[in-house]
């Protein structure tokens, strides 16, 4: 019974982390897109920060960048596609 108890409530604390943070709860900005930059320089302000980008896109007005860390660690970058700032990391 402790197990399933146990169990459950990870599940549910991961699954609110995890749909935090896909989704921020709200958009990394509310300019027009037409001031959004590239996906391609989005990558690029990433790379110049020492992340190795495995993959990227926007998505909901927010840049999300796959990419390995400095410290060889998966991450997922939420960035704001207007200056490619990083807003919130997993």
């Amino acid at each position: 019974m402790r197990y399933t108890i146990a169990l459950a409530t990870a599940a549910v604390i991961a699954s609110a982390f995890s749909a935090q943070a896909s989704s921020l709860g709200r958009p990394c900005t509310t300019a027009p897109q037409s001031q959004w930059l590239s996906v391609e320089a989005l990558k690029a302000k990433a790379e110049a920060q020492g992340y190795k980008v495995q993959k990227a896109k926007i998505a909901k007005a927010c840049g999300e960048i796959y990419a390995i860390d400095p410290n060889n660690a998966r991450t997922e970058l939420f960035v704001d596609p207007t200056s490619g700032e990083i807003v919130a990391k997993e």
